[in-house]
């Protein structure tokens, strides 16, 4: 699993890839969180487009940097789902926290 964070004025874009679970979260949430913290978003888009697997890490990545970021006003996007990882997200609730585009084809 890896990141790609890429900064454009005020908007956050963490382009996720691979397997997102207990082992990868970690390391991801600390460069997001890093990177948040020195630029302080005013939207931070999670792109999905390259996550082969993700299992309830995931769900606690984006809900955890909600908690932290929203108290400062972010806002928050999730796009490039697949079917499976669109349905975890809308069962999970984060659908009230973020805007999730439409899935990505099979």
């Amino acid at each position: 699993m890896s990141v790609e964070i890429s900064v454009n004025g005020e908007v956050m874009t963490a382009y996720l890839s691979g397997e997102l679970d207990h082992h990868s979260a970690a390391a991801i949430r600390k460069q997001i969180d890093n990177s948040a913290d020195l630029n302080m978003p005013s939207l931070l888009v999670f792109d999905f487009t390259r996550v082969s697997f993700m299992d309830s890490s995931g769900i606690g990545l984006v809900m955890g940097r909600y908690r932290n970021l929203s108290r400062r006003g972010t806002k928050f996007h999730i796009t490039g789902t697949s079917p499976q990882i669109y349905k975890v997200m809308k069962l999970s609730g984060i659908s009230k926290l973020a805007t999730i585009d439409e899935v990505k084809g099979d």
